[in-house]
């Protein structure tokens, strides 16, 4: 659900002030936690380590993101790969074409 318009997209205050602290086209990476945290102008052009729960996977904010929130671009599960017969036999035929290139 989104938040009341009333109140006004939540920005974390702290990151915000670590983001005017920088200048634009620094190479640092701004850890933080706060994956709720919405993804405002003067974020762009900056890198956020967002922490997905085990590491902090860094996220680099385009004009495209803005309004969306930085947990959606630090995914917290991996997809291996569905799993059943079809599957198998799909992995089987990929590693005979590598085989037959080399």
């Amino acid at each position: 659900m989104s938040r009341s318009l009333k109140k006004g997209p939540y920005v974390d205050q702290k990151l915000l002030k670590k983001v005017s602290n920088l200048k634009q086209g620094d190479k640092v990476v701004i850890k933080t936690w706060k994956r709720n945290c919405t993804i405002t102008p003067e974020m762009v052009g900056f890198t956020f380590g967002v922490h997905n729960g085990k590491v902090h996977i860094p996220v680099f904010v385009v004009e495209n993101m803005v309004g969306h929130k930085l947990g959606e671009f630090s995914l917290t599960k991996k997809f291996i790969r569905h799993g059943g017969k079809m599957q198998k036999d799909q992995e089987q035929k990929a590693t005979e074409a590598v085989h037959k290139k080399v």
